[in-house]
């Protein structure tokens, strides 16, 4: 997730797969080597304990930290049965993969929990790890009241983030809340203005407003596979790591129509999903960071949403700046998988980097009839990180993506390195004004182009394969490769 300085250090959750990390079996091997501080652990449920090399056996899942140069710094043993040990005996699925293990929401300085309808209420807290409101397990009625978190210190960022404690109202434990007319305000780090948590929590909020102001504060957070259903609101945030629309670890359902949301702080984008998110018609504006990023094997789909972001360059050489970030950070809070980004209608901004990154995952980015407006000449890029925070292993964490335009102008350059792969298709008479690896061959390309669209050269273009009608290609005098053997003239 983003940290409270602003990078980006892992995801803010799990997918919509109930929080559980997925694992697969495949064919590629990495070869490293322990070093004389490599430090070996053993999971068993909630308990850590110090172990060897003999103490790992079939079927055990290793949880690996490397070094730059492939030495092991930590070595974690999930046996196969932890996750569900942990899940047993309370902890959040999927905890024995980072993070924090026990539920923890801390207290509240109101708790609602009977079946009740609220109006003109003030909730106020400015207690140490305290909402200011919670609603345990109860269906209630919220119209024209007030939540004022007014400080209080978060004695674990990863509590906040994953279970709502320091949030200024918490749904839990299947609550149903319908929220009209509020208005929330939080000034304490965590202060996650309406906080939905847990499978069977659902909040429906409308017409209200929401403003945070220190770090770790998202305007709406949902988590554990929880629902929130969000209408007409106006959120805005002020601190570093605090998305307007913020999902983390358990992921869940977030459906969002109208209104406007706001970010201000650094490695706090108008959207950060470990969660299946949907924003119908609404404006979403970073104004100090990227505009969305979907972590794992979760989704963002925009209906007719006016998107803008503006990444800030940080001092890390390593950190790619971009617009729209898919991506695996392989903390744990979000399940790995396929990752998937889909705009329909409205616009898309980008004040800074490339429009379009993907590193460390698979993904899919569906676009149609969308107005792109870039920073610069990256339309999109797909190659491998450092992997200095952990985002895969370097020299095999590239980016994979299906990229489907359809109805669609397109302009820019579309760089694969040698570790990533695109499979380009362009439908319904699009059009793609720009050059592919203008520098050179490198990863897989594939290009598709479909009956009445066309591919007008800016630069040669070096790709795998090409599917249609050569004669959509304007040359421009630049060429296309495939395979190294020109198509065009």
């Amino acid at each position: 997730m983003p940290s409270s300085d602003g990078t980006q250090q892992g995801g803010q959750g799990a997918g919509g797969m109930g929080g559980m990390m997925g694992f697969t079996a495949g064919t590629e091997t990495i070869t490293f080597t322990l070093g004389d501080a490599s430090v070996i652990t053993k999971q068993s449920g909630l308990d850590s304990t110090t172990a060897s090399l003999t103490d790992i056996a079939v079927g055990d899942i290793l949880a690996i930290t490397l070094s730059s140069d492939n030495v092991a710094e930590t070595v974690v043993i999930q046996s196969a049965g932890s996750a569900a040990d942990a899940t047993a005996q309370g902890a959040q699925p999927g905890a024995t993969f980072g993070g924090s293990d026990t539920v923890t929401n801390g207290t509240a300085a109101t708790t609602i929990d009977a079946d009740t309808t609220i109006s003109s209420q003030a909730y106020t807290s400015s207690g140490d790890d305290e909402n200011a409101v919670r609603i345990d397990g109860a269906t209630v009625t919220l119209s024209g009241i007030t939540v004022d978190k007014t400080g209080g210190a978060s004695s674990s960022t990863e509590n906040g983030d994953f279970y709502g404690m320091n949030a200024g109202l918490l749904a839990m434990n299947g609550a149903t809340v319908t929220i009209s007319g509020a208005t929330v305000t939080t000034n304490a780090a965590n202060g996650n203005g309406v906080f939905s948590y847990g499978t069977g929590t659902t909040v429906n909020i409308s017409d209200s407003k929401i403003r945070t102001t220190l770090n770790n504060s998202g305007g709406i957070q949902t988590t554990g596979g929880a629902t929130m259903n969000a209408t007409n609101l106006d959120v805005e945030t002020s601190g570093n790591s605090a998305a307007a629309i913020r999902s983390d670890r358990g992921g869940g359902d977030v459906n969002v129509t109208g209104g406007t949301y706001v970010t201000n702080g650094t490695g706090s984008p108008a959207i950060y999903s470990t969660a299946d998110i949907s924003v119908d018609g609404a404006t979403l504006t970073s104004n100090a960071s990227e505009a969305v990023v979907v972590e794992g094997a979760n989704s963002i789909t925009l209906n007719n949403v006016i998107l803008s972001g503006n990444m800030q360059a940080s001092t890390d050489a390593n950190e790619n700046v971009h617009n729209i970030m898919l991506y695996q950070s392989m903390s744990g809070d979000a399940e790995v998988g396929h990752s998937s980004f889909t705009a329909t209608g409205g616009s898309i901004l980008a004040n800074a980097g490339d429009m379009f990154y993907i590193t460390n995952t698979t993904s899919t980015i569906t676009l149609t009839n969308v107005a792109l407006t870039l920073a610069n000449e990256n339309l999109l890029t797909l190659a491998g990180n450092s992997s200095s925070r952990g985002w895969g292993t370097a020299g095999a964490n590239g980016g994979i993506c299906t990229l489907i335009a359809s109805q669609q102008t397109l302009n820019g350059i579309i760089t694969v390195d040698s570790i990533s792969s695109l499979d380009f298709q362009l439908a319904d008479g699009s059009v793609f004004t720009g050059a592919i690896n203008n520098s050179g061959a490198a990863g897989t390309v594939n290009v598709t182009l479909g009956s009445g669209c066309s591919w007008v050269l800016t630069g040669d273009s070096y790709i795998t394969s090409f599917t249609g009608d050569v004669s959509g290609i304007v040359a421009n005098g630049y060429t296309v490769y495939v395979n190294g053997t020109a198509i065009t003239d």
